[in-house]
């Protein structure tokens, strides 16, 4: 028994061992796994069998072997830094980069690109945020603006999409919710989750304004999804659409911490400060000694040596005239012209002759030697370009050479322009065919290209050459420090600069690059770079010449056909040398399969002339892996580093031993960006692969300093950029001295202080480090560096990470565009590229968020912006790249018409200030210390007092006075109606005392004989504008019944319009309604039925038909407290609320407006308001009865017709005082714009107006009124004329101007004071400073106070508050039928918490202050002006500040030219911005970027949703007041039909 336990012991080990060693050499498929599994189980069972003293031991080698042999993928993704599992895709598995590792380690050289290294980084990254990362809403986007599409309709994924987009690595996952945009005609569905919720707001979002530390939240998977009807209610606003499903997925989205965190610091109450990025103590910092001066080989001597390039073009011209120097080819590949020596030297000594001697005369020669004359040649032509640029040397006349012009306005040929000013050209070379090509203008002359100085075009083609004398030939000299030529040079900004190089130093770079290169004479060299600069200038035009070497040019033209036309020239020519960029080794590479018979075996030296570019190396490998086998060697790849200012800076040299490998570095990314090399593996994510450039040029002297501040050299494990001592080198920046002496005289200093040499160095503009034997490492360059929160990024290295994530399934190669834009006191970056046109909407969007989590994830930097914009939109240059700065330009200006956006604010903007904390409350005591101390009164001010003079004072009642006119002066005109269809004053349209009293008693007889009413009934009057609204009016208190005015409904609008009508109807209870014949058939329509249900309304009377009798008797008032009328208005908040008014009240209101405005009869005022509520009613039916002066009554909707109508009756009546709405007054300001000298010509005066006030419930439209009274003050109207009055519900009209008392005052406010409810006074034109214009002056009667609106505690005059009011014509209360009787008590008998606690005030709900000025009014007193502010229930708590929509609105519409109009307005803590577009729907992707920046660099706000819409969509009321929560409320019901809807992550 003892041996059989034993027995089985020893056999279950030797089990799991054998079952140990086979899984070293699985490759731990699915089916390998499952055999151990089986082992593992069968092991156990037979230790089941055997003794129990051994399971334990018995259990851990179990346990061993199932963690080693079977779960290897998971442990080692864990150790990695992956988290969570990886099934749904193929994981970087360890077989694979085991033997990855064996075979680098045993010498073979590794088959994998570089590309691909970088590919399998990136798409492990993303592996990695598929297991975390919350879906990211799609934009949504109308159809038209969808390009091409296969889906119609977005609509959230199932089983089986979920399944297609595992299988594509995409963002989303089974267990989340996915929101896409369905269409409108679908059924909307939302994906909830099941969690806990609270019992109370269920749906209520949380706050993501602040940030908060604790993200366990966002980590937590939910244990079940469940599909429901989307018939959510957000803060009681019932939303049955995908809107609010992607912003609450945005929310979700935001709940992930931002990274980094927001550090703890202390803010003052109204200074807000932006954190100011500190630097990170654990940041790598360079810890190697100090980094000496590298000196490249001693220049030889060599006797054979040309002392100048004239002279090698002379002697080899000479001696070997038939020797090939340049063949250019056509764009079929063939050989168009073959240039030998002598005809460059015979067509170089013509051009010279006659650049000297046949421009201009001979006493006065257009060009003298050291002139600088253009070089305008296109790329196919290099023969034309050669013998000028020769022929210039020759002359002693510098070269400029430049780009061909495109166009008149070309971005890039006009800084082109700029540089030929400066350098005084006045003559261009060109060729014939490019002559021709050349714009012309209707005579057939070259116009002027803007930017461009005057030019004379000179063709230099023989044919129409003169032959120089015989006895003439050029001077030509040793090299010296005259100018040879300027190279142009493109900034980061799009400028261009000048780099002017002397004779010597192009000497001496010609020699230098003999020697590097190992140049001979007859030696075949293929160029497929621009010719005109750079590495293609030097290697193929004169470098060539010195050596008489025969250069192939291969024209861009022809590359675009023939990518493999380069390699097929090598072949054919057997050429020795090649000059290209990593782009044409790519392209070549494409095309190579369909080519057979190469063989570049006659290649020494592949110069690789971008080869400081670090991703270069990826595109060496690429092409050395596959041209191996056809001949190519390793050791022929030789890239090379240069720049404009320093030339060739360092060059790997072509070396027969092939067995030393050439230099490479793995960099950590995150060492980088903090400027210090920190070499790595390439098993790592985040790592820059980098290939040496060889060494220092020879003669030349290199060393490393810090990129800013003194030119201290770097140490030896630091970036920094390389500075050459060298005469090869250029000499300044022509005509800029002072750049000249930033870039080409630096003296470096050791750490010491000490200079370094007695020499001038020149800045290359490369960042790099020199390593081990003297070999110079780039990792970027100072124009492509972004500098982000104090971390350095090298655009190239975004843009291959961008590259790495599908890149040619979606976007094009090379046509991506990264750069940075400063907002908000940082650099921000921005992607750019162009889209494929077969790609789908969805499948670009989920691209464009792979690309945003690669960044953050690789470089450790958010991106703020991602652009896609149509295939072939991107600015080119001449050669094909893409123009960055003209395309950064035209981001800028909201010109870059993209086809997709994503904004990532709230990923890379971390520098906001912190969120406000709200202070605990302050007790009433030390409040009223406080402003004691400090000096600052209690802010409270009235107006003046009501008297009782006049003879109508002694009447209670309005009808009364009434009677009295009738009696005492009947034939007195009260009113006048115009109307732009009748131009003279007829008994129709006028209406006398008597006239009135004798309609209102007919209607009065109407409603108590047809209507059968009682005392206090209630009656609706549904009437246009006119005399019939006042007739029914008064007609209603002749009968003791109480009138509502009703807008009535639009015609051609009846089903939103008559719904607000019947509303008003049903909540006043209305016992009747009155109306006229044309209202009363259109309420009887086929239309109005379909709407409303007409046999619920009360009995609807027509008044076009009154009786003729008298009533029996007129209803005589007893109570003055009694209901006069109610004022029915919708809120800007979409609030419907009546207002009840007391006779009392009407009669103290109408007096304070006759004191305020000095109202007699023999006064005529002009009113262009609608009647039908607040003030406008108030002056339209009630003033002129109370105060007997005549009313001109203009409807505002006749103006839609006849703009000039309210002006030309103000002028015509010379009318001095006249009432209007902003809605008007933007009207005549847009319709009459261009007509101000006709509408002269016309008559046209407004010199007599005292007083043109803005009757309004908001804050004063400064911008308004300003440009109003600029636009007519050539009419006569005087800008003090205009002012502005303020009423609201509770009180129709607390403030109007008047004709007497001062000026109306302006103030600026500081707008970051006013967020936390503090008034600061700041100067015109200081930062963040806010105009203020007074609301006019206090009326007769009215007490004003500013309160805490939630202590109710008064405040000082520092503060912002809620304007309190305390008046005789306050109204006594809303009317409601329902009881609800809290909102009365609240806002109609409200009392201060201290102070004057025995006062009744209303609350108006509009934050305003007070100030005292300088100014005295009428008695003599110092004036308190009244600054409205905005309404407390559309200000916005955005990050613990209040914020109001004006205020941001105005920085929107600011943002771009194409923006109509815009709103804002909050949602789940989230700033939904709507903006209306004026242009074409595909510039409405530019407005995204231009409204996001503008908010955040104005407001400190981060958009959450950028709603583009057409013109007209934003709901404006009567008043000219936006209708913000209606617009709130379509939008999230999806009744906006938006052209584009972006959610900004």
């Amino acid at each position: 028994m003892q041996l059989s336990l034993y027995s089985n012991f020893i056999f279950c080990f030797i089990l799991l061992l054998f079952c140990f060693i086979k899984s070293e050499k699985c490759d731990f498929s699915a089916e390998s796994n499952h055999l151990h599994v089986c082992f593992s189980f069968y092991a156990l069972y037979l230790l089941l069998l055997s003794n129990m003293y051994v399971h334990i031991c018995v259990c851990v080698c179990v346990c061993v072997y199932i963690y080693v042999c079977v779960c290897p993928p998971a442990r080692l993704l864990t150790s990695v830094g992956m988290e969570g599992p990886m099934s749904h895709r193929a994981p970087l598995g360890p077989p694979s980069a085991a033997r990855f590792h064996r075979r680098r380690t045993s010498g073979t050289r590794d088959e994998r690109y570089r590309s691909d290294v970088h590919t399998e980084a990136v798409q492990a990254v993303l592996a990695r945020h598929v297991e975390r990362k919350v879906a990211v809403p799609m934009p949504s986007k109308r159809r038209s603006l969808v390009v091409q599409t296969s889906m119609d309709a977005y609509t959230p994924p199932g089983d089986e999409t979920h399944t297609k987009t595992h299988t594509c690595a995409s963002l989303f996952r089974p267990d989340e919710s996915v929101f896409l945009s369905a269409s409108p005609s679908a059924l909307s569905i939302c994906l909830l989750h099941r969690l806990p919720l609270p019992p109370e707001n269920h749906s209520a979002p949380p706050d993501v304004t602040g940030y908060s530390s604790d993200s366990s939240h966002s980590h937590t998977e939910p244990e079940n999804i469940t599909l429901a009807p989307c018939v959510c209610l957000f803060a009681g606003v019932p939303v049955s659409s995908r809107v609010s499903a992607k912003i609450q997925q945005l929310v979700n989205t935001l709940k992930q911490p931002r990274r980094p965190p927001l550090r703890e610091f202390f803010v003052d109450d109204f200074d807000e400060l932006l954190e100011v990025q500190q630097p990170d103590p654990n940041q790598p910092r360079p810890e190697g000694a100090e980094m000496m001066p590298v000196r490249g080989e001693a220049l030889g001597v060599v006797t054979n040596w040309p002392p100048s390039l004239e002279a090698a073009l002379q002697r080899w011209g000479t001696i070997s005239p038939k020797a090939p120097c340049l063949t250019s080819l056509d764009t079929a590949g063939k050989p168009l012209y073959v240039l030998t020596y002598g005809k460059l030297w015979s067509r170089s000594i013509k051009l010279a002759y006659n650049i000297l001697h046949k421009l201009g005369s001979k006493q006065e020669p257009m060009v003298r030697p050291g002139d600088r004359v253009a070089l305008v040649f296109p790329n196919n032509d290099p023969v034309a370009f050669m013998v000028a640029f020769y022929g210039c040397l020759l002359a002693e006349v510098v070269p400029v050479p430049i780009e061909v012009p495109l166009s008149r306005k070309d971005a890039g040929s006009q800084q082109i322009g700029f540089l030929l000013g400066s350098c005084g050209v006045t003559v261009a070379l060109t060729s014939d065919a490019c002559h021709k090509g050349l714009p012309k203008s209707a005579t057939g002359e070259i116009p002027q290209f803007k930017g461009w100085p005057k030019l004379l075009w000179f063709v230099t083609e023989s044919k129409h050459l003169s032959k120089p004398p015989r006895d003439w030939f050029p001077h030509i000299k040793d090299a010296n420090n005259d100018t040879a030529y300027i190279e142009y040079k493109t900034c980061k900004d799009g400028s261009v600069l000048g780099v002017t190089v002397t004779r010597i130093a192009l000497l001496t770079h010609c020699q230098a690059l003999t020697q590097s290169c190992s140049y001979t004479e007859a030696e075949t060299i293929v160029n497929v770079l621009d010719f005109k600069k750079d590495v293609g200038l030097w290697h193929g035009i004169l470098t060539s010449v010195m050596n008489m070497m025969h250069v192939i040019s291969v024209p861009y033209s022809l590359m675009k056909v023939n990518p493999l036309s380069w390699i097929q020239k090598v072949c054919q020519y057997k050429a020795k040398v090649a000059c290209v960029k990593s782009r044409d080794m790519h392209w070549a590479l494409v095309a190579h399969k369909d080519q057979k018979d190469i063989n570049l075996s006659s290649l020494r030296m592949l110069l690789v002339a971008d080869g400081s570019n670090p991703w270069s190396i990826s595109s060496c490998d690429a092409f050395l892996n596959v041209f191996q086998t056809k001949g190519l060697r390793g050791e022929v790849i030789c890239p090379c580093a240069s720049s404009p200012e320093a030339l060739t800076v360092a060059i790997r040299r072509p070396v027969e031993d092939s067995s030393q490998p050439p230099g490479r570095g793995v960099l950590s990314m995150q060492g980088l960006s903090y400027g210090v090399v920190r070499v790595d593996t390439e098993e790592r994510l985040s790592v820059l692969t980098v290939q040496d450039v060889g060494t220092v040029t020879p003669g030349g002297l290199v060393c490393v300093v810090k990129p800013e501040g003194v030119p201290q050299l770097c140490q030896t494990d630091e970036i920094g950029e390389l500075c050459v001592c060298s005469i090869a080198t250029g000499t300044s920046y022509y005509g800029l001295t002072g750049m000249t002496k930033n870039t080409f005289e630096v003296y470096p200093v050791s750490s010491s202080g000490g200079l370094i040499s007695e020499y001038a160095f020149v800045r290359t503009g490369l960042l790099g480090f020199i390593g081990p034997g003297g070999l110079v490492f780039i990792t970027g360059k100072m124009d492509g560096l972004i500098m982000v929160s104090g971390r350095r990024h090298n655009a190239d290295d975004i843009v291959a990470t961008a590259l790495a994530v599908e890149p040619m399934k979606f976007v094009y190669r090379g046509r991506i565009a990264v750069f940075s834009v400063t907002v908000l006191r940082d650099e921000r970056i921005v992607v750019v590229a162009e889209q494929r046109p077969d790609s789908t909407e969805e499948d670009s969007f989920q691209w464009m968020s792979r690309v945003l989590q690669a960044i953050d994830s690789i470089h450790g930097v958010g991106v703020f912006c991602l652009a896609l914009v149509p295939a072939n939109t991107l600015p080119k240059t001449p050669l094909g790249g893409i123009h960055l700065s003209e395309i950064k330009q035209l981001y800028l200006e909201g010109g870059l018409h993209p086809c997709n956006v994503l904004m990532c604010p709230h990923t890379c903007v971390t520098n906001l200030p912190k969120p406000r904390q709200k202070q605990p409350e302050i007790g009433p005591a030390s409040v009223m210390v406080g402003n004691l101390v400090s000096g600052k009164r209690i802010a409270q001010a009235s107006g003046r007092d009501l008297g009782q003079t006049d003879d109508n004072d002694q009447f209670l009642f309005l009808s009364e006075v009434l009677q009295w006119r009738a009696q005492t002066t009947p034939d007195h005109v009260l009113y006048t109606l115009l109307s732009s269809r009748v131009t003279t004053h007829t008994s129709l349209l006028s209406l006398t005392c008597l006239q009135l009293h004798k309609r209102a008693e007919r209607v009065a007889a109407l409603l108590m004989e047809r209507g059968g009413l009682q005392e206090g009934d209630h009656v609706a009057l549904v009437y246009p504008p006119g005399i019939d609204l006042i007739a029914a009016f008064y007609g209603c208190l002749y009968a003791g019944c109480v009138p509502i005015t009703v807008r009535p409904p639009h015609p051609q609008n009846i089903s939103t319009t008559l719904p607000t009508v019947k509303m008003i109807v049903e909540v006043s209870h209305s016992a009747c309604v009155m109306t006229t014949a044309v209202i009363c058939k259109l309420l009887r329509s086929k239309e109005a039925t379909a709407t409303v249900d007409i046999r619920n309304w009360p009995p609807v009377l027509d008044t076009d038909d009154l009786p003729k009798k008298k009533p029996p008797a007129l209803y005589k008032p007893t109570n003055p407290d009694g209901l006069a009328y109610l004022d029915f208005s919708v809120s800007t908040t979409g609030m419907l609320a009546g207002v009840q008014m007391s006779h009392n009240a009407v009669g103290a209101f109408c007096r304070s407006v006759k004191l305020q405005c000095e109202l007699y009869p023999s006064r005529e005022v002009a009113i262009c308001l609608d009647p039908y509520c607040g003030l406008g009613f108030v002056l339209w039916c009630l003033c002129s009865v109370y105060s007997g002066h005549q009313s001109i009554l203009i409807p505002p909707v006749e103006l839609e017709s006849n703009p000039a109508l309210w002006l030309l009756a103000v002028s015509q009546l010379r009318v001095r005082d006249t009432f209007c709405s902003y809605s008007v007054m933007e009207l005549c300001t847009k319709g009459l714009g261009l007509q101000t000298e006709a509408l002269k010509a016309r008559g046209l005066d407004l010199s007599r107006v005292r007083a043109c006030v803005v009757v309004a419930e908001e804050r004063p439209r400064m911008s308004l009124t300003h440009s109003f009274s600029k636009l007519f003050k050539d009419l006569g109207l005087h800008p003090r004329s205009v002012s502005t009055a303020f009423g609201c519900r509770v009180n129709l009209a607390i403030c109007l101007q008047g004709t007497s008392g001062p000026d109306p005052t302006t103030v600026y406010v500081d707008m970051r004071a006013l967020r936390h409810d503090r008034v600061r006074l700041v100067e015109r034109g200081s930062p963040h400073s806010l105009p203020l214009m007074e609301s006019g002056k206090i009326l007769p009667g009215v007490r004003i106070i500013i309160a805490n609106p939630e202590t109710k505690g008064p405040l000082g005059d520092s503060h912002l508050g809620e304007i309190w009011v305390h008046s005789a014509h306050n109204g006594s209360g809303y009317y409601s039928g329902y009881g609800e009787e809290v909102l009365q008590s609240d806002h109609f008998n409200s009392r201060l918490s201290f102070g004057d606690t025995q006062t009744v005030w209303a609350r108006t709900g509009y934050l305003g202050f007070l100030r005292r000025t300088e100014l005295t009014d009428a008695n003599g007193e110092r004036h308190d002006a009244l600054f409205v502010v905005g309404a407390l229930e559309e200000a916005m708590e955005l990050r613990g500040m209040r914020y109001h929509p004006i205020d941001i609105e105005t920085s929107v519409i600011r943002a771009h030219k194409s923006i109509m109009e815009c709103a804002v307005f909050p949602w789940t803590n989230l700033l939904v911005v709507v903006v209306e577009l004026e242009g074409s729907e595909q510039e409405a992707l530019d407005l995204v970027p231009m409204v996001t920046k503008a908010v955040l660099e104005e407001h400190y706000l981060i958009v959450g949703v950028v709603v583009v819409t057409d013109i007209g969509v934003i709901p404006i009321n009567s008043r000219g007041e936006k209708q913000r929560m209606h617009l709130r409320d379509g939008f999230l019901q999806d009744q906006l039909d938006p052209i584009y809807v972006a959610y900004n992550m």
